[in-house]
């Protein structure tokens, strides 16, 4: 793989923790629907960069999720329910920034976060573990 493409990747993923950071922060000083939304974009990060390790990519979040899950889910590479969360989440995100009246509970987007940080952790190794093959 071309080292710019790993660089990329790289970024991305350290992206993915930056945000994870300031969702943890926002839970605390923001909104809920706020730190939902950082919560989405730290995991759409770290996917990003995982697609890219593969030669993948989408210029839209429905074609990132879809690609996601087909590619990497589906063929086994990670557990289904980790696709699962991140469908989840990017339909949480979507009511949260473009639905009128929507309230996320406090303990649920504790939930989400804690859940997030494995997410990413688990997205990180099986992004540079393909890069190491």
């Amino acid at each position: 793989m071309k080292k710019e493409f790993i660089d990329l990747a790289r970024y991305r993923l350290n992206k993915a923790k930056d945000t994870l950071s300031d969702s943890k922060k926002y839970i605390e000083s923001a909104t809920l629907a706020s730190t939902v939304n950082r919560i989405y974009y730290s995991m759409f990060y770290a996917v990003n960069g995982l697609l890219i390790t593969r030669g993948l990519s989408s210029s839209k979040h429905s074609g990132v999720l879809s690609i996601f899950n087909r590619e990497i889910v589906n063929k086994g590479h990670l557990e289904k329910k980790w696709g699962e969360f991140y469908s989840d989440m990017f339909k949480r995100r979507q009511k949260g920034d473009y639905q009128d009246f929507v309230e996320f509970e406090k303990q649920d987007v504790e939930a989400w976060l804690k859940k997030s940080e494995e997410f990413i952790d688990k997205i990180d190794k099986l992004a540079f573990k393909n890069v190491e093959e």
